[in-house]
């Protein structure tokens, strides 16, 4: 096996735990719970696993059939703000939570058998720039990590980190410049450094090490930021520079259109 097929992998195992892990979170829940309201605005425990079927299932038709992909990104084009809300609207009104977890578990483990037998060298298209496998299978385990976030909030489950964590700071960290873009606003040119502390005393960062503009804090407060789960004003995210502190403002480590990001929870 090829150095870049162990990193796949490691990655997709790594994706099949974090499924895992929110699939443990849903799969006993009563109606009345699959329909608690979680943080993000208007959506549901139900929402939250509509939305991870449908990028799961649009991954897969982005791999096996780029034309078709391609005419589902021009009906997003025609309503950029919502088309995500509207997918997973239509799967909530169109299954029971039963239903709908059964068409989850079925697209992700079509997706990972695409994903873990694709040919070297495989560039998937997507919402934003074409995808490379890992990219892809690092991008499904950021989003099921966020969306479980959310279903664990409203289920008033308090989630352990896991090593898993690092692959959403790194997302987050190389989606700099997109989250610039997305907003119009060209990005600096100088890179950040970027150093994040994890239980155990270790660090994890990215960047120059002389670096004068720089992001510190806790793994977990990171990813919570750049996945736009929580406000910087509750975490223990630091930065030093205003460019730094500028992408603190405007961090998001997902394609499509600049989120909204969520209110502070606590007062300052």
């Amino acid at each position: 096996m090829s150095d870049a097929a162990a990193v796949i992998g490691g990655l997709l195992d790594d994706l099949l735990d974090e499924s895992g892990e929110v699939d443990l979170m849903v799969g006993e829940l009563t109606p009345g719970q699959w329909g608690l309201a979680t943080p993000a605005a208007g959506w549901s425990v139900a929402h939250q696993i509509a939305h991870l079927s449908w990028t799961d299932e649009v991954a897969l038709l982005a791999a096996d059939d780029p034309g078709a992909f391609a005419d589902e990104v021009a009906k997003a084009l025609e309503h950029p703000d919502s088309f995500v809300d509207e997918a997973a609207g239509e799967l909530v009104a169109a299954h029971r939570p039963e239903a709908l977890l059964t068409r989850w578990r079925a697209g992700r483990r079509r997706l990972h058998e695409v994903l873990r037998t694709a040919p070297a060298g495989t560039r998937i298209p997507w919402y934003g720039p074409p995808m490379s496998v890992a990219s892809m299978a690092t991008a499904r385990i950021m989003e099921t990590w966020a969306h479980g976030q959310d279903i664990a909030d409203a289920l008033g489950v308090t989630r352990t980190p896991t090593a898993r964590l690092r692959h959403v700071a790194r997302i987050g960290v190389r989606a700099r410049d997109y989250a610039y873009a997305v907003r119009g606003i060209e990005p600096p040119e100088e890179e950040f450094r970027v150093e994040l502390s994890v239980p155990g005393g270790e660090s994890i960062t990215y960047g120059p090490e002389g670096a004068p503009q720089r992001v510190t804090g806790p793994l977990l407060d990171f990813c919570l930021l750049v996945t736009q789960r929580a406000h910087r004003d509750d975490l223990a995210v630091t930065a030093v520079g205003p460019d730094a502190g500028q992408w603190l403002d405007i961090a998001q480590a997902f394609a499509g259109p600049a989120g909204t990001g969520r209110s502070p929870r606590k007062a300052h």
